[in-house]
């Protein structure tokens, strides 16, 4: 097994990368890989919980609590959430706030690092 680590920059919403990103962390999951996830920027509000969004369509809190049960580790930049006005406590079950320090440990140990 290898473990992958995805750097995600983009907003939830407004662009598709966040949005691809999450769905390559799924398949890669379900292959049997390790997943990482690292949000950045404005990326940090991929992991505020309560997001509502127009029947239909996606919802990328709800995209992040699936990678996170089925094993996957979540990570939200914490200078970006102080930026953005998140607290720990408005963050989707099972992510955590991060630091530079777990982004470099996590990219150091990582097999494959993608960025979004």
């Amino acid at each position: 097994m290898q473990t992958c680590l995805i750097i995600l920059n983009d907003p939830p919403y407004g662009t598709e990368r966040s949005y691809n990103g999450l769905r390559l962390a799924r398949t890669l999951l379900k292959a049997g890989e390790a997943v990482r996830i690292f949000l950045m920027g404005d990326a940090a509000a991929c992991a505020k919980s309560g997001q509502k969004v127009p029947q239909g369509y996606y919802n990328i809190g709800d995209m992040l609590g699936m990678i996170i049960r089925a094993g996957g580790e979540v990570s939200v930049c914490g200078t970006c959430m102080d930026a953005r006005g998140i607290a720990g406590e408005d963050l989707v079950h099972g992510a955590g706030r991060g630091s530079m320090d777990i982004i470099t440990d996590w990219t150091r140990s990582a097999d494959k690092v993608l960025v979004f």
